[in-house]
């Protein structure tokens, strides 16, 4: 789906340090996928069956605000991702990925501070929440998060 709006991949730094000992602190195993699917957040696509990959616990607001020298306080959380177990060249595409489902649009201050966010339905609608969440000259950043398990999918920054 094409927008005017950036999705960013986890950056080349934290990908590096996760494919070692991911943000949980636990050394990173990775595997091959048997089957293909999982969404990869190293290049913002799915996983093609015999990839090696890892499941990871990551802290995408931690890392911002570490960036920034603030504090995101109780909002700092991590989940799970999927990253290709090596380096690989990022995404090939500019266009939004994993659209194809329900996805909530989280908004943040540039404290690190939860702002709300939205349930996007209709996968058409995503990029209108993004011009809804940075029409707050509060709103810093989201994240597109996946309804289902809440995973984080990718960021998107103010311009």
């Amino acid at each position: 789906m094409k927008t005017t709006y950036s999705a960013l991949p986890i950056a080349p730094r934290a990908l590096k340090d996760l494919r070692t000992t991911d943000d949980a602190g636990r050394p990173t195993t990775p595997f091959t996928d048997a089957e293909g699917g999982a969404p990869l957040r190293c290049c913002l696509r799915r996983s093609e069956p015999g990839e090696r990959i890892a499941l990871v616990s990551y802290a995408p607001l931690r890392r911002w605000a570490a960036e920034g020298g603030v504090d995101p306080g109780a909002y700092d959380e991590q989940g799970p991702v999927f990253i290709h177990a090596e380096e690989c060249a990022g995404p090939d595409t500019d266009a939004l990925p994993f659209t194809n489902s329900h996805r909530t649009v989280r908004r943040y201050s540039a404290e690190g501070h939860i702002l709300g966010g939205r349930h996007v339905e209709n996968p058409a609608a995503i990029d209108e929440a993004f011009t809804e969440a940075f029409d707050d000259p509060a709103v810093a950043l989201v994240h597109v998060r996946a309804v289902e398990y809440g995973c984080f999918l990718y960021e998107v920054r103010r311009d």
